[in-house]
């Protein structure tokens, strides 16, 4: 699986791009602020429907424009496909696959599978149990439509649950109503439950062996899935926490409050881990993730580096670069003399510079 090529029309801060990729290394070089991230972000939004950003449909517009357009073409197994994404200001986006529109974003999960690794992923550890949740729905949606399926009806079903416990300091006759969304909440979260246990399961087996490598052995590492809530008592909890509900004007109990901990030697790493051991800890989960995915989907999936590089010292540079030789890696960086020096076989250069593209010849530095 690789991505060929990638079409904009008022994207962001491009008027028109039109840019070619090889199945290895492509490389997007550029000062801050040239719009490098925003080829990454299309690409990413193409097969997730989602920006890695969290932002909006109409933030991601050119300024002035109404609409935006992204075009992605893939290779699959020798066969080629299109992803088309409309974007538009004050609609839903629209989106096509080979010309077919399709409804819902799970019917484009499948088709191709990303993961995007920037500087922030190496705050994961330290950072709020909202990311971490946000990892495992990220790369849960894409592997698995049922999963899918569940995760949007469960926030469905969430938000009109805590508009209701609002509703009803002001009506409290619409009390009893509470039971039809606690039914739901209860049948889907129950399904997002099981499959992050097993996803954490199947990631934490093969996390101990890269960790192990990139410590040299000094460490070991574990990590567990902390459950706001288990399968078995669900029903209890939710009933017995419903005053706590009414008082707060949200729900107190499901998947939505879950977290993942991190032990390094038997210590919590999220509370008494240092900044190098944090670093280390995400940078192998996000190598885990990568080798997962290949895996679960028996093909290799596209990588998107966005100057992370820059953060990582030489040991975890290396074993990154180790571990994406047969991967298509699209990376963004300031500069590009230590990816032209090291072993990696670059196959294409661009430099970015305030929206526009040009191609860059690797033994040009030599003429």
């Amino acid at each position: 699986m690789y991505i060929h090529s990638l079409e904009l029309s008022h994207y962001r801060n491009y008027n028109h791009l039109s840019i070619e990729f090889d199945p290895g290394i492509t490389i997007l070089y550029g000062d801050n602020a040239q719009g490098k991230t925003n080829i990454l972000e299309a690409i990413y939004i193409s097969g997730t429907t989602k920006s890695h950003r969290g932002s909006k449909d109409k933030d991601m517009i050119q300024f002035g424009e109404e609409e935006s357009h992204i075009r992605l073409n893939i290779k699959k197994n020798d066969v080629g496909h299109r992803i088309d994404m409309h974007l538009r200001k004050n609609k839903s986006k629209g989106v096509a696959v080979d010309g077919q529109s399709i409804k819902k974003s799970g019917e484009l999960f499948g088709i191709v599978h990303m993961i995007f690794f920037s500087p922030e992923d190496l705050s994961i550890i330290k950072n709020g149990p909202s990311e971490r949740r946000r990892f495992m729905d990220l790369e849960l949606c894409q592997l698995n439509k049922v999963y899918h399926y569940n995760y949007v009806n469960y926030n469905k079903a969430l938000n009109q649950r805590n508009t209701l416990l609002k509703q009803i300091a002001f009506q409290p006759g619409l009390k009893d109503t509470l039971d039809t969304w606690d039914l739901y909440l209860i049948e889907y979260g129950k399904c997002i439950i099981e499959e992050r246990e097993h996803f954490i399961k199947k990631l934490n087996d093969i996390l101990k062996n890269i960790h192990g490598h990139l410590t040299g052995g000094k460490e070991s590492i574990e990590i567990g899935y902390e459950k706001n809530v288990t399968v078995e008592q669900y029903e209890t909890v939710m009933q017995s926490k419903r005053e706590m509900d009414l008082r707060y004007q949200s729900t107190q109990t499901g998947p939505h409050r879950d977290d993942i901990c991190f032990y390094i030697n038997g210590i919590d790493v999220r509370k008494y881990g240092s900044q190098g051991q944090q670093r280390t800890a995400a940078l192998s989960l996000k190598l885990a993730e990568i080798e997962l995915v290949k895996e679960l989907i028996h093909d290799t999936p596209i990588l998107l580096l966005d100057d992370v590089m820059s953060e990582l010292d030489h040991n975890r540079k290396n074993y990154l670069l180790d571990s994406i030789q047969d991967i298509q890696t699209i990376v963004t960086c300031t500069g590009y003399d230590d990816f032209i020096k090291s072993r990696l076989k670059i196959n294409r250069i661009y430099q970015v510079t305030n929206g526009k593209v040009d191609i860059f010849k690797i033994d040009e530095e030599n003429s």
